[in-house]
């Protein structure tokens, strides 16, 4: 997973959610680093650091299709 690169960033975990789940529904290999820290303390991202989202470079194109999809879609906008 050292390999993975951040593609997205993200200040609140709700919108994680949406995102893991379509990248799970499109078998993209993903993680979000800082995540944990955050599901404790929902204000550590705003304080210390964002949560990254990171796919293995093979997904990287795949991955922004999609994340482009939800900045146009006025139900999802999260990103």
């Amino acid at each position: 997973m050292k390999n993975y690169i951040t593609v997205a960033i993200f200040n609140f975990q709700h919108e994680t959610y949406i995102v893991k789940n379509l990248l799970e529904q499109e078998d993209i290999q993903h993680f979000f680093d800082d995540d944990t820290l955050v599901s404790i303390d929902p204000f550590a991202s705003i304080a210390y650091e964002e949560i990254k989202l990171k796919v293995h470079p093979n997904d990287i194109k795949r991955t922004k299709e999609i994340l482009d999809s939800l900045k146009n879609d006025n139900h999802l906008k999260i990103v």
